[in-house]
């Protein structure tokens, strides 16, 4: 029997579990649901059916579990609590400082209706946090590092096309290579924001726009770019086409620490992604978890849930015998 999957808003990250579902035969597609004109919505396939979202509540016996794909600033706080008060849900919420908040959300929404609420499923957080859960469990004397890219930020992204004067644009998060040579040699040094990362911006500007303005307003946006080393290069719309189109990024989570009765061994664990496409990663991650929520719920589990409460044998399609022959 197949898990009916629901997709809840569709666009790169959509697109990308929907490309995912077809690579697991354990799960169907059911719907597509958006706020846009159904009509105007091409899927990857051109199969899919595409309904409004003001349908998804009569689907609540269709569809097993529904992966949200909206975004984490205004979209996903409200959207997952209400969808886990009829289906059994999987977000990417990916503000960090913000996931204990909309755990409790969740949780609340998803225990009153009897639901299995997976959040912040995704590579970071996600993959990585459990990387780092695992070294830091291995390793207590230790210290983590987590390095972002290279690869395109699109919150940054965006935050550069709402300069006045600015077209379009895209930037790119660089780890600066003396930090990583430094943490993986085991020195465990402290490293400031600026020492991290470097930003590089590629920016299409409105003719006749003062480009210095622009590089000014980019380099000194606080949140964004005032704390790192910022490059901005102007470019033709045509040279973002062509030269700036997909949308990688990936990075690493290092962890270094000591054993021995003085310390005096040092070891590194480092985990690492190189991504062609994050959407589409992220969108493999948020399907997987699919299952697992899917699983948990079949045993009775209820309430919102991370990557840290599911059993490892939950998100693969594979038997539990198989896994213990094949891969332990």
């Amino acid at each position: 029997m197949s898990i009916k999957i629901g997709i809840y808003g569709y666009g790169n990250l959509g697109r990308g579990v929907e490309c995912a579902i077809r690579q697991n035969p354990d799960m169907e597609l059911v719907a597509v649901f958006t706020r846009r004109d159904p009509s105007g919505v091409k899927t990857a396939f051109g199969d899919a059916r595409v309904l409004h979202v003001e349908e998804a509540k009569n689907m609540t016996d269709k569809i097993d579990v529904m992966i949200l794909c909206g975004g984490s600033a205004t979209d996903l706080p409200t959207q997952t609590p209400e969808l886990a008060s009829l289906f059994h849900v999987v977000d990417s919420f990916d503000t960090h400082a913000r996931i204990p908040a909309h755990f409790d959300a969740v949780d609340a929404a998803a225990k009153a209706s009897g639901k299995v609420a997976v959040i912040s499923a995704g590579w970071d957080p996600g993959m990585f946090s459990l990387n780092r859960l695992y070294a830091g469990a291995i390793l207590p004397a230790g210290k983590d590092y987590t390095f972002w890219g290279k690869g395109v930020s699109q919150g940054h992204s965006d935050a550069i096309r709402r300069v006045p004067g600015v077209k379009n644009g895209k930037q790119y998060t660089i780890p600066v290579g003396a930090a990583l040579d430094a943490v993986r040699s085991g020195a465990n040094p402290d490293l400031t924001t600026r020492e991290k990362h470097t930003r590089e911006c590629f920016v299409v500007a409105e003719e006749g726009a003062d480009k210095a303005e622009i590089e000014r307003q980019i380099k000194e946006m606080p949140n964004y770019f005032a704390d790192y080393d910022t490059t901005v290069h102007f470019i033709t719309e045509e040279e973002l086409a062509r030269d700036h189109s997909g949308i990688p990024h990936g990075g690493f989570v290092i962890r270094a620490g000591k054993t021995g009765v003085s310390g005096e061994h040092t070891h590194i664990i480092e985990y690492s992604l190189k991504l062609d496409s994050n959407p589409e990663f992220t969108g493999s991650v948020l399907t997987a978890c699919a299952r697992a929520a899917y699983r948990m719920a079949e045993k009775g589990e209820r309430g919102c849930k991370t990557v840290f409460d599911i059993p490892p044998a939950y998100l693969s399609p594979l038997s539990e015998e198989d896994l213990r022959r094949t891969l332990l």
